[in-house]
């Protein structure tokens, strides 16, 4: 695998509230060897941990993307969504934001079936067919339409499982990272201190409740996605 150097900051990852866990209470005890300190009833994460697990998982995705494989960015809530959409349109990666919808990678046959009726009526969209049908099959389809862009509009030009997935928030995405375990797929999480950090491939030990936090991962993961890229155009 290709050593590189990604710039990992401490003191920028401090400002983006990377080493805030959640509450003492509230905690994994496999997630000991990641925590350095307790503060006012809240775990603070070991940054120095962090920006190693962290530079392996740029290692890692700089690699593959050298070579032309596909990753998939998964984060659904509210706090992840935009971060996720923006961070894998700039690394031209696929992504689920919205929902996980059960089965999107175990049962991938029925998954290209939705995609396929999504072209389909997208095409159809795009001729003007649907606005010369009647108005009632017309609103249902364009309903219909408006669904699968909200689910599948981050994967429409999936053709089949990805060779990575990111999962932003292990808790959140857990049924994700069971299918991509159960596929034998390769993961990266980024976990805060009330997940295992034995399930993933490479786990990234951060706050993944602050935007600022989240955006700062993926941020430093799409850069090297990038660059791996490029290495990949400069040498087919």
């Amino acid at each position: 695998m290709t050593r590189r150097y990604w710039n990992i900051n401490l003191e920028e990852m401090m400002e983006a509230g990377v080493h805030f866990g959640h509450g003492t209470r509230k905690w994994n005890p496999r997630m000991a060897p990641y925590i350095s300190a307790k503060c006012k009833g809240i775990h603070i994460l070991n940054l120095t941990r962090t920006a190693r697990f962290l530079s392996e998982a740029c290692d890692l995705v700089f690699d593959a993307a050298s070579r032309g494989k596909q990753f998939l960015i998964v984060g659904t809530k509210n706090k992840a969504a935009d971060s996720v959409a923006r961070a894998a349109i700039r690394a031209r990666c696929h992504y689920v934001n919205k929902k996980w919808l059960g089965g999107m990678l175990t049962n991938w046959s029925t998954t290209e079936t939705r995609l396929q009726k999504f072209r389909d009526l997208r095409m159809e969209q795009k001729t003007g067919r649907l606005a010369r049908l009647p108005k009632r099959d017309a609103a249902m389809l364009k309903r219909q339409l408006s669904h699968l862009q909200t689910y599948l509009g981050g994967i429409k030009y999936m053709t089949g499982l990805p060779d990575i997935v990111i999962i932003v928030d292990q808790q959140e995405e857990y049924t994700a990272l069971r299918e991509c375990i159960t596929l034998g797929i390769p993961t990266i999480c980024l976990i805060d201190t009330n997940c295992d950090p034995d399930l993933a491939d490479i786990s990234i030990p951060a706050n993944d409740d602050a935007i600022a936090s989240i955006r700062l991962i993926l941020t430093k993961l799409v850069f090297a996605i990038c660059e791996g890229r490029s290495s990949y155009i400069r040498n087919p």
